[in-house]
């Protein structure tokens, strides 16, 4: 009884012994694959105004907007104009005495909501639709003032021109938040005003290249930072960079999959 479980013991550690050599047989088969970093940007353009209201959403406000008035009270302005009201009232009876000189110079709350009327509609809003929306001018920030925009360029990867985030070849001594500050800046030039939110990345993309463009390394790894425009007024970009300004369901036609597909995760 001892022998054979002995024996069992033997063969079981054997065939571990077995798997183990093979499995290191492979490791050491395959060479070490090697990796370029890159860094990429993600920038964005934050809404300039609030999105228009849907139909439930306008309905609602109004509801709001109803309950709030009906459980207001009055106003200073409305106290003053019915006093005001009943004063004239009695003065056209001929009940109260008018000084003359004090009212004629005086202010009603009639006259202040007059002077109001004619301000509110000498006033006019700035259209939600701009210029820059009516050409589709993809190079302006004018554009879309309800939604975020997103920059993307047209970059040489290889041997082929692709429209993609800005992103760009880490060099040794760099961090990749510093390898993010220098690639926007060869892209959308040293004018351009951003705020990096941090210095970890916000996303993360690889791809491998064609093999016959293959040298050392297998493909790139993409770390992505986000970075706002703190003045779009001077977000004056590199002419000699093609660009454009997207929203994100814009660039689902732009870019390929599964590029679109990884880098829509991180976008807000």
């Amino acid at each position: 009884m001892i022998v054979r479980n002995t024996t069992q013991l033997l063969s079981l550690h054997l065939r571990k012994i077995t798997v183990t050599r093979q499995f290191c047989n492979e490791i050491k088969s395959d060479p070490k694959q090697t990796w370029d970093l890159y860094a990429g940007v993600l920038l964005e353009r934050l809404p300039i105004i609030t999105k228009a209201l849907n139909p439930l959403e306008a309905q609602v406000q109004k509801m709001l907007n109803d309950i709030e008035f009906e459980n207001s009270l009055k106003s200073d302005h409305e106290i003053r104009h019915e006093r005001e009201q009943i004063q004239a009232e009695l003065i056209k009876r001929g009940e109260v005495d008018v000084d003359l000189d004090v009212d004629s110079t005086k202010q009603t709350a009639q006259d202040f909501k007059d002077a109001c009327t004619d301000e509110a509609e000498k006033f006019k809003f700035a259209p939600r639709i701009t210029e820059a929306d009516k050409k589709n001018d993809l190079k302006s920030l004018q554009r879309k003032l309800d939604e975020t925009l997103i920059l993307i360029a047209k970059q040489t990867l290889g041997k082929n021109q692709v429209t993609a985030l800005p992103q760009g070849k880490w060099i040794q001594g760099e961090t990749l938040r510093q390898t993010a500050e220098r690639v926007l800046k060869e892209a959308a030039g040293s004018e351009l005003k951003v705020q990096f939110y941090g210095n970890a990345p916000c996303g993360f993309y690889k791809y491998k290249y064609p093999k016959e463009e293959r040298t050392e390394s297998v493909g790139a790894k993409v770390f992505f930072f986000r970075a706002v425009i703190r003045d779009d007024n001077n977000a004056n970009l590199d002419k000699k960079v093609t660009f454009e300004w997207r929203t994100k369901d814009e660039l689902g036609q732009v870019l390929k999959n599964p590029y679109y597909k990884n880098v829509s995760q991180f976008m807000l």
